[in-house]
């Protein structure tokens, strides 16, 4: 951060030379400027100094916080669920069953790798991005201009800086040509600002009213500039704000609360249970204590959903696949579900939800209004009167409407801006204002303006205009284009005030920016522009221009307020530009404007209060943006923060879910976001909402199917316990019946499609938890019946004299076709037979996979040693077991039938 406190040069030799800071750098003349950074203002460093002087310093760029890829892997095993099973896997290793405890620690490590390697996929793919992004720019050193690096830039060098160009460091301007820098993603106005190059008196300066002072990942607008590097890296302004934000604590995503209350409330209800087993095993002295502590482990083992943590990282990391080929890089697993979640998106409006393409759409001549068509850049369009006007009789031509001659040719004349076609679309070189004046003569004549420049008067806030000289159609003619209260008083005054304030009336209430434009015939040797002499001119009529809505923004507000997420705008414009700009995209059915000075007058309790009443935040600073978050937090709102700017940092970080754009996104914003848009589409939220909406159903399938069926394998154990039986299943077979589970069918709802009317159906409560009261009933019976099944298949099998290994076979293969059939139940919320049956063909493979794995437990005689099973006929042995299954099919599809059709209203929350 450059105030009094600028980057020093740590040159202990060179230390001497430099002067105290007794001045702030805005106040300095180029010699001194030269002398404190031991430079030369017109050859630059040498290429040695500089060497020097960038081993010395580091390279200019922003340090990033990168988690060791140590810790990272070690922070998934941050989990109850992990803890508990850890516990038991070492459990099981002191009293010798090593087979057990492999399998234990097997499904841990594999969970834990699951979740490592996405998140490092994701790291790598915003970091693919950074590098793209990387500018370059023209230095001059020792005497020769070069192209370098950004990163290679160091104090002291002169940068040369262009229209187009990224300034790369914050730097002290010492020459200056017509240039204009875009500092909105410091200051948040949206409007460029006219550099200049001399030094500024004044003591105090806003970082905004340093206009000798460009700073890092500003944008020049057009003009030329020279400056001398001041800082670079942290000590620039943009560095400073990334400190900042790291003041702001990160905490865990909805999902991560929901499911980290679920695993310690599981968690502590099976350690309960199973002390109490233990203790009631005890006493009924069914067992011996080896045994029993063993059988204990087992229905811990086979109660505790070990599969969640991986289940639910592999469904994230395929939702994050999914979104990183629509151009969404997800920096975290969570994240990709939080946008299911919210409800409410805070948005910037110029670029985000408006093409950043200004747009002449209205024009006023002295006796006529014309509407122009065409958006954007693109010259195609043209102009249509109002249906009234009528010249002889018949539709009037423009032509025929000699102020608007005028009009479009002084358009022409007075731009600076230059467009060029570029990947498919149109790139404008310049300010926006001039892009569509050149826009409007382009599409009037077909051509690119030609200018015969004889002088030229750059626009400046003290006049509130700009001005050109040149010769046209064998004339010298003085051409104005400004503030319309200015020129207005700069002409003749043909036309009655009173229309004129009637016109610009009519295009403020629509949001438009307006500008004049005047001429005046002049001598032909006249060559020079005297702003204090200008009067007289003739007013030729007056342009209302606009930054016009993307097509594609309007119809994802339209698609996010059907999925019940409001939208909310966050900008710097004027609150009629906004209003405007929010009606035409139909952000509410009611807009409703605050600005930042009346945000600042709240206090938090009563913006808190007030803060839902507002769907248009117009003026708002940095400031402004963390309040209006943390205002919506506070009255329980899940809510996204799109950004682009290192000022929307702090808010992007604050929000539930941060969204910075990758292509104008600044790297504060984006190391401050959850999510990047890597095309910089609004569109976008919309596939991430749909697809986080998407990822959490999953999740809830897999949690409603492992509960039950986890639950199934421990109250078998239970039972028998409590019955004084012999366990129907051995210890390893329930280890068994994990096992496979874990590496298939629990993994069939990860390519399960999203339901239909995915996004007709509101956000979920995140205050509600994963489980309804209904989900938790059907886990209650789906247990009990499951391991009924099994284990009245085991005494009946015993009780005909068989032995109790077909049995314990018979029980295993129970409670696996209970999985598979019940897994077709919960599929989606159709019944089983419908046309939605074969959509998720991935669940067919990996059944068939799950039954040739139980072939090999049931037939293969060294499985059938480790896991206790034995050969059974086709017959009873897989007739049975899939009879039980459809058993289990038929009741949850009854019981999902009364559930969506009289119990719950909306089935799509299920």
């Amino acid at each position: 951060m450059i105030d009094n406190n600028n980057q020093q040069l740590t040159n202990p030799e060179d230390q001497d030379q430099v002067p105290p800071d007794t001045t702030h750098l805005w106040q300095l003349d180029e010699p001194t400027l030269a002398t404190k950074y031991r430079t030369d203002p017109v050859t630059g460093l040498s290429a040695a100094e500089a060497e020097h002087r960038l081993q010395q310093n580091g390279r200019n760029e922003l340090e990033t916080k990168h988690t060791s890829r140590f810790i990272q892997f070690i922070k998934q095993f941050n989990n109850s669920i992990i803890y508990i099973l850890a516990a038991a896997a070492i459990m099981t290793f002191l009293m010798h069953r090593y087979s057990d405890s492999i399998v234990i620690g097997l499904v841990i490590i594999a969970n834990a790798i699951i979740g490592y390697v996405q998140e490092r996929q994701a790291g790598n793919a915003l970091e693919r991005i950074r590098e793209m992004l990387i500018s370059k720019n023209f230095v001059i050193r020792d005497n020769q201009k070069l192209e370098i690096d950004a990163r290679d830039l160091v104090v002291g060098d002169l940068v040369n800086l262009e229209a187009g160009d990224a300034v790369p460091a914050d730097m002290r301007l010492i020459s200056a040509d017509n240039l204009s820098v875009q500092e909105s993603i410091l200051t948040g106005e949206t409007n460029p600002v006219e550099k200049i190059e001399e030094p500024m008196p004044a003591e105090q300066l806003a970082l905004a009213d340093r206009r000798n002072l460009v700073y890092a990942s500003t944008a020049v607008t057009s003009g030329s500039g020279l400056g001398i590097v001041v800082a670079t890296a942290e000590a620039t302004e943009i560095g400073a704000i990334q400190q900042s934000v790291g003041a702001v604590k990160e905490k865990p995503t909805p999902l991560m609360r929901n499911l980290n209350s679920l695993g310690l409330g599981l968690s502590i209800a099976i350690v309960v249970a199973a002390v109490l087993l233990f203790g009631l095993g005890l006493l009924m002295d069914t067992y011996s204590l080896p045994t029993l502590l063993i059988a204990v482990i087992t229905m811990v083992v086979g109660s505790m959903p070990e599969g969640l943590p991986a289940s639910t990282s592999v469904v994230l990391a395929m939702g994050t696949r999914r979104m990183t080929k629509k151009n969404v890089i997800v920096k975290s697993l969570p994240a990709v579900e939080t946008l299911g979640a919210v409800d409410i998106v805070n948005t910037d409006k110029t670029g985000t939800l408006t093409k950043n393409e200004m747009t002449v759409t209205k024009v006023v001549t002295p006796h006529h209004f014309f509407d122009v068509t065409g958006v954007g850049y693109d010259a195609d369009g043209g102009v249509n009167f109002d249906g009234s006007l009528k010249l002889n009789g018949q539709t009037m031509d423009w032509h025929q409407d000699e102020s608007m001659e005028w009009l479009v040719n002084i358009a022409g004349q007075t731009t600076d801006a230059q467009l060029h076609f570029e990947n498919n679309k149109w790139e404008l070189t310049g300010e926006p204002t001039d892009g569509a004046l050149t826009t409007l003569y382009r599409k009037m004549t077909g051509h690119d303006p030609k200018v015969a420049e004889v002088d030229s008067l750059p626009f400046d806030s003290a006049f509130r205009f700009s001005a050109r000289l040149a010769d046209f159609n064998g004339q010298r003619l003085l051409m104005v284009k400004g503030s319309p209260a200015t020129i207005l008083r700069l002409t003749d005054q043909k036309t009655a005030p009173t229309y004129w304030d009637h016109a610009m009336a009519d295009l403020t209430a629509d949001g438009l920016r307006v500008v004049a434009l005047a001429y005046q015939v002049v001598a032909p040797d006249m060559t020079t522009i005297d702003a204090k002499n200008i009067s007289n001119l003739a007013l030729a009529g007056m342009v209302g221009i606009i930054d016009p809505p993307r097509e594609e923004a309007a119809a994802a507000i339209a698609e996010l307020r059907q999925a019940g997420v409001q939208v909310k705008m966050i900008t710097g414009d004027h609150p009629d530009t906004a209003m405007a700009i929010a009606n035409k995209l139909a952000l509410a059915p009611h807009v409703k404007t605050i600005t930042g000075p009346e945000i600042d007058a709240l206090d938090d309790q009563q913006l808190n209060a007030q803060i839902d009443d507002y769907n248009v935040f117009a003026r708002a600073t940095p400031a402004n943006k963390l309040r209006i978050v943390r205002a919506q937090q506070a009255n329980q709102h899940v809510v996204s923060m799109t950004g682009d700017g290192v000022n929307d940092a702090p808010a992007l970080k604050q929000a539930d879910i941060g969204v910075a754009m990758g292509i104008k996104g600044t790297e504060v914003a984006k190391e401050a976001a959850n999510m990047v848009l890597a095309d910089d589409d609004f569109a976008d939220i919309v596939a991430a909402v749909r697809e986080g909406r998407h990822v959490f159903d999953n999740i809830r399938k897999t949690i409603r199917f492992l509960l039950p069926t986890s639950f199934a394998e421990g109250l078998v154990v239970i039972i028998s316990i409590l019955m004084g039986h012999e366990l129907p299943l051995y210890p390893t077979q329930l280890l068994w019946i994990n096992m496979v589970s874990a590496l298939t069918i629990q993994f069939a709802f990860i390519f399960e499609p999203p339901e239909a009317g995915i996004m007709a159906r509101g956000p979920r409560n995140v205050k509600a938890g994963l489980l309804s009261k209904l989900d938790s009933f059907e886990i209650v019976y789906v247990s009990l019946l499951i391991s009924g099944l099994g284990i009245f298949a085991y005494d009946y099998l015993t009780a005909l004299g068989l032995p109790n290994v077909v049995g314990s076979t018979m029980s295993l293969n129970i409670i696996i076709f209970g999985k598979i059939f019940y897994l077709f139940n919960l599929r989606n919320n159709h019944p089983v037979i419908s046309k939605y049956l074969f959509q998720n063909k991935m669940a067919f493979y990996i059944v068939g996979i799950l039954i040739l794995l139980q072939l090999g437990i049931v037939y293969l005689p060294f499985m059938q040693s480790v896991f206790h099973t034995t050969n059974v006929s086709f017959g009873y042995g897989w007739g049975i077991p899939i009879l039980a299954g459809i058993v289990v099919l038929i009741v949850t599809e009854i019981g999902k039938f009364i559930r969506f059709h009289f119990l719950e209203k909306d089935p799509g929350l299920n």
